[in-house]
């Protein structure tokens, strides 16, 4: 894989960790909002919870990486949207 398609996938899974944090915290229809500290570091944990999949699971191609990736951020949302 070339540098430019793993930065590419990286930043893109940086995009959906942060809109899906976010949107996660628009879902409990807080009043006052979501607290931007509190986005970051969700994000950042869903982040490097898509990392480590990245990392460590073999795939035959970028995009199943990607999309595992994506599905991964979206089923911790979901889980913790459930629990809540």
């Amino acid at each position: 894989m070339s540098p430019t398609a793993k930065k590419t996938s990286l930043l893109l899974l940086g995009i959906t960790a942060l809109t899906c944090s976010r949107t996660l915290f628009f879902l409990f229809r807080d009043p006052e909002g979501p607290n931007l500290l509190v986005v970051t570091v969700l994000a950042l944990l869903l982040y490097v919870a898509s990392f480590i999949v990245w990392s460590f699971v073999p795939a035959t191609s970028a995009i199943r990486k990607l999309l595992l990736c994506i599905c991964t951020q979206i089923l911790i949302v979901t889980g913790l949207y459930t629990i809540s």
